[in-house]
C-alpha cells in the first residue's frame, strides 16, 4: 500500500530513522499488555514509562513530511540502534539513513556495511583535548546538517501524536486492546497523510 502512494520527490538513497514512546502507564500504575510491553526511558521528554516504542523509519523528502518507509513496534526497552541494526538495517542496502546520536556505531556502521549512517557527533572516549578542540567547529557545523535534515521526522512524530494522540494508551486494558489503539491509529493517520 505504501509503495503505491509515494510521491515522486521521495528520495530514494536518504533515509531518516526515530523512534516515539507509546505509554500504557506511568509509574508504579497498573501495567497492561505485558506480552508486547516493558518499561522504558524516553530521554527526549526524561520519563520512564511503561508501554512500547514505535520506530519508523521514513524516505526523506526536500521540504516537507518524510514518507514512510518501515515501521517496527518493539517493548520499550528495546534500544533503538538494536532495533535498527536487526530489523531495519539489512533492507536498506546502499542508502544513507540519518539518525540522533542513539544511532552512532562506529563499528558496524563502517566501509564494508552497505548502510552509511549520518548521526550528530557523539563525544569519543580518552579523546585528546587540543583534538577535541581543533574539530570543534567542523562537528558542530556537521551536527547542525544532520539535526536540520532529521528535524522533518520530529514534526512527523509530532503531527501524528496532536492528530490521533496515538502516545496516550493509558486507557488500553488488553494486548488486543493496545494493537487495535496502535494499528488503528497509524493506519488512520497516513490514509490521512497519504491524501494531504
Amino acid at each position: 500500500m505504501i509503495q503505491s502512494f509515494k510521491p515522486k520527490d521521495c528520495d530514494p538513497l536518504i533515509s531518516i530513522v526515530d523512534s516515539m514512546p507509546i505509554v500504557t502507564c506511568k509509574g508504579k500504575n497498573r501495567k497492561v499488555a505485558t506480552e508486547i510491553t516493558s518499561k522504558g526511558y524516553c530521554s527526549t521528554k526524561n520519563m520512564y514509562y511503561y508501554g512500547m516504542k514505535l520506530h519508523m523509519v521514513r524516505q526523506r523528502r526536500e521540504g516537507t513530511i518524510p514518507f514512510p518507509e518501515m515501521t517496527v513496534l518493539t517493548p520499550a526497552l528495546e534500544n533503538d540502534l538494536t532495533v535498527f541494526k536487526n530489523e531495519c538495517a539489512p533492507y536498506l542496502s546502499e542508502k544513507t539513513v540519518l539518525g540522533d546520536k542513539i544511532y552512532s556505531d562506529f563499528s558496524f556502521f563502517n566501509e564494508s556495511n552497505p548502510v552509511k549512517m549520518l548521526t550528530p557527533h557523539k563525544e569519543i572516549k580518552g579523546e585528546p583535548e587540543v583534538i577535541k578542540q581543533r574539530e570543534k567547529a567542523a562537528r558542530d557545523l556537521f551536527s547542525q546538517v544532520v539535526s536540520k535534515v532529521r528535524q522533518p521526522i520530529e514534526s512527523f512524530f509530532n503531527w501524528l501524536n496532536e492528530k490521533t494522540e496515538i502516545q496516550r494508551a493509558s486507557k488500553v486494558r488488553a494486548t488486543k486492546g493496545l494493537l487495535i489503539h496502535t494499528f488503528g491509529k497509524l493506519a488512520i493517520a497516513l490514509l490521512t497523510f497519504v491524501n494531504f
